[in-house]
């Protein structure tokens, strides 16, 4: 969601270095992506046409709004804005025209370049987590059993762009505030969450029932909240406090508390559950902080439209173009009636590039919004599986 401090990829975030990366990573578009020649994957999908299509025209409303002078890198090549609104509006028709799987693959192939993700140098492979858009008990006023705020951004959290100050900081930023002459690092989690430092400024949305469920609200970067009367409210990203994000999955599995084969979202929830008197020791571990506001409708992705259950998909923006056309293959989770996982079975499918988030860094990460049912849920907390990723755009007429 808008620049998910987070992705909110749970189990990556939440796992951090549990996964080993290699450190040689692309750095230039250019290189993240390949052209693909020969070997074109077979085009099925798992999911229907309309979902398909409405993340499609949720996409088309990013496309509109930007200037015609605007260019996307696919790779070794770029393309303006108005070619890429064509190439979505070839692939709907393609798509809907074709009377079977094959004439769709050729007439793909024709029409359309096909580009890999580089992925991870060495292993060529893409890591696919998820994430999902949580529901969440809550109340607008603080009572006896909501006594956990979630707050708006503070007018004191000011945004440094380093640029300003010299060249070789260009693109950096630092989140700061003033004391006396001074700028200093803003509060922390533990400041905010235990010291009560943004107390009395009227600063708070909501109220909810655990702090936990404001963490995993703050590890996904928005979410919606039940209210007591029935109705809902829904809040999305706005800001962070500037500090680095600390996985408390990583800490947990370093003090034994529960071990790296074991991890996800359900398995955190249910060891701090049971031992709430080490609750807070877990969640200070990380010191970074996220503050939110209103939404009328969302959750919104990066470029600015609603996500899509199963068609939006969080890259680094950097490296990839923005509400690109993409083809995966990965796995997906099998939920028994018990709502936990049975097995995994392969999928593949067409998303759209509508989102991004801080730790989906390099051309071998990816992270797919699986929407705010308890499947989502249960696949975005166990996803860490390995697949491939490709960038479709339509040939230019020659």
């Amino acid at each position: 969601m808008i620049h998910r401090y987070l992705s909110a990829l749970i189990v990556f975030l939440i796992i951090g270095g549990c996964y080993p990366l290699i450190k040689k990573e692309v750095k230039e578009p250019a290189e993240a992506l390949k052209k693909v020649k020969y070997f074109w994957p077979k085009f099925q999908d798992d999911m229907d046409i309309d979902s398909l299509s409405l993340a499609i025209e949720r996409d088309m409303q990013y496309l509109n709004r930007l200037k015609d002078d605007t260019v996307f890198t696919y790779g070794p090549d770029t393309f303006p804005v108005k070619h890429v609104r064509e190439s979505l509006r070839t692939f709907i028709l393609i798509l809907k025209r074709s009377s079977d799987s094959k004439k769709f693959k050729r007439d793909l192939r024709e029409k359309f370049f096909l580009y890999k993700a580089a992925g991870f140098q060495g292993s060529k492979k893409v890591l696919f987590t998820g994430y999902f858009e949580p529901i969440l008990n809550g109340n607008l006023e603080r009572d006896t059993i909501h006594r956990y705020p979630i707050y708006r951004r503070p007018d004191d959290l000011l945004k440094i762009d380093l640029g300003l100050f010299h060249p070789k900081f260009s693109g950096q930023r630092i989140m700061a505030r003033e004391d006396g002459q001074s700028l200093i690092p803003y509060y922390t989690r533990k400041d905010i969450a235990e010291g009560r430092v943004l107390e009395g400024k009227n600063l708070e949305i909501a109220w909810l029932r655990d702090p936990l469920d404001v963490a995993i609200l703050q590890i996904q970067g928005s979410g919606m909240i039940k209210l007591p009367s029935g109705k809902t409210i829904r809040v999305g990203y706005s800001a962070t406090n500037g500090h680095p994000y600390k996985s408390i999955g990583r800490y947990m599995i370093d003090m034994g508390y529960i071990t790296a084969d074991n991890l996800s979202l359900q398995t955190i929830r249910s060891y701090i559950k049971q031992n709430p008197d080490i609750k807070d020791e877990i969640l200070n571990y990380n010191p970074s902080y996220v503050f939110f506001r209103l939404l009328d409708s969302g959750p919104l992705g990066n470029i600015g439209v609603p996500l899509t259950p199963g068609r939006s998909l969080a890259v680094d923006d950097r490296l990839f173009p923005k509400g690109a056309l993409v083809y995966i293959r990965c796995q997906k989770p099998i939920m028994g009636k018990d709502g936990n996982i049975t097995g995994w079975v392969p999928f593949s499918r067409f998303l759209l590039n509508q989102d991004t988030g801080g730790v989906i860094k390099g051309a071998g990460r990816a992270d797919i919004f699986w929407g705010s049912d308890p499947y989502a849920e249960l696949a975005a907390g166990n996803l860490k599986h390995n697949g491939e990723m490709y960038f479709l755009v339509e040939k230019p007429d020659t």
